[in-house]
């Protein structure tokens, strides 16, 4: 027998709010998903029935929406997840870079959907390999809709089984080790390339310049059509002209996408306008 009643009302409300709240889309087979995730906030507050948890949030929303979100947004990552996307980024993009950009020695990458940061200290330190420090204004902003992971995200602390993607040399290179020698700490200097903000893809974006890369894997999965057409057109509209969009390997666009020439292997670069 279940711990919590839970209703096929209950779920079609909760599918509901997250949808309105951030368009990700809670298909039947999310439902034992949904359940576990949002069980642990009901044992925090007593509750027995998902309506009573529903009923409180209507009450609540400023208080306890963010958890309610952040409880059932997805944040698996890893350290260069989707490795030809970094060889890609180190051989053939950062250097043309570093060559267009020569007159304002200007960069701008963006990781949306950062989660606990794996991919823009993955990315940081592809740019620290590549281009020089000195005399270059190079920054990545990373966001994430999920306020708990952008939080570990800054932190950047991790533990041996986080970091086991990372090469040895740049582990010692760009990592403090604890004491006991379980956790690894980010370096400041590679921190000081990354600039972490909360911000929901379907809310205004407040950055007002262009990005020359964007990072934005394993996200658009989780959206509708609508919803997806809809930030491939806002990311367009964000990226200088030859501009380039990573998706995570589950993704792609659809064949009557035009703004983004497919480059393969979820790689695409910003079409002629």
């Amino acid at each position: 027998m279940a711990e919590f009643t839970f209703t096929d009302k209950d779920f079609k409300n909760i599918s509901e709010r997250v949808y309105q709240a951030c368009g990700i889309v809670l298909g039947p087979h999310k439902r034992e998903m949904v359940y576990s995730r949002l069980a642990k906030r009901l044992r925090q507050f007593g509750f027995t029935q998902f309506s009573q948890y529903l009923e409180y949030l209507d009450g609540h929303a400023g208080d306890e929406f963010s958890n309610f979100i952040n409880a059932l947004t997805t944040n698996l990552t890893s350290f260069y997840r989707e490795k030809h996307h970094f060889e890609y980024l180190e051989k053939v993009l950062l250097p043309k870079l570093l060559k267009d950009n020569a007159a304002n020695r200007k960069i701008r990458i963006w990781s949306a959907g950062c989660s606990t940061g794996e991919e823009p200290y993955s990315i940081a330190m592809s740019v620290a390999k590549v281009c020089p420090r000195a005399g270059w204004d190079i920054k990545i902003l990373a966001t994430d809709l999920d306020s708990n992971v952008l939080a570990t995200a800054q932190q950047g602390v991790y533990n041996q089984r986080q970091i086991t993607g990372i090469p040895e040399p740049l582990i010692k290179q760009w990592f403090l080790k604890s004491r006991h020698g379980d956790q690894l700490k980010v370096k400041p200097a590679l921190q000081k390339y990354i600039t972490f903000k909360r911000l929901n893809l379907l809310e205004p974006w407040p950055m007002k310049g262009q990005f020359d890369v964007i990072f934005c894997r394993n996200v658009v999965i989780y959206f509708d059509k609508t919803t997806k057409e809809y930030l491939y057109d806002q990311f367009a509209q964000r990226l200088t002209n030859h501009g380039h969009l990573f998706l995570g390997h589950s993704e792609s666009m659809g064949k009557d996408q035009h703004q983004f020439r497919n480059l393969g292997r979820t790689m695409y670069v910003k079409a002629h306008t």
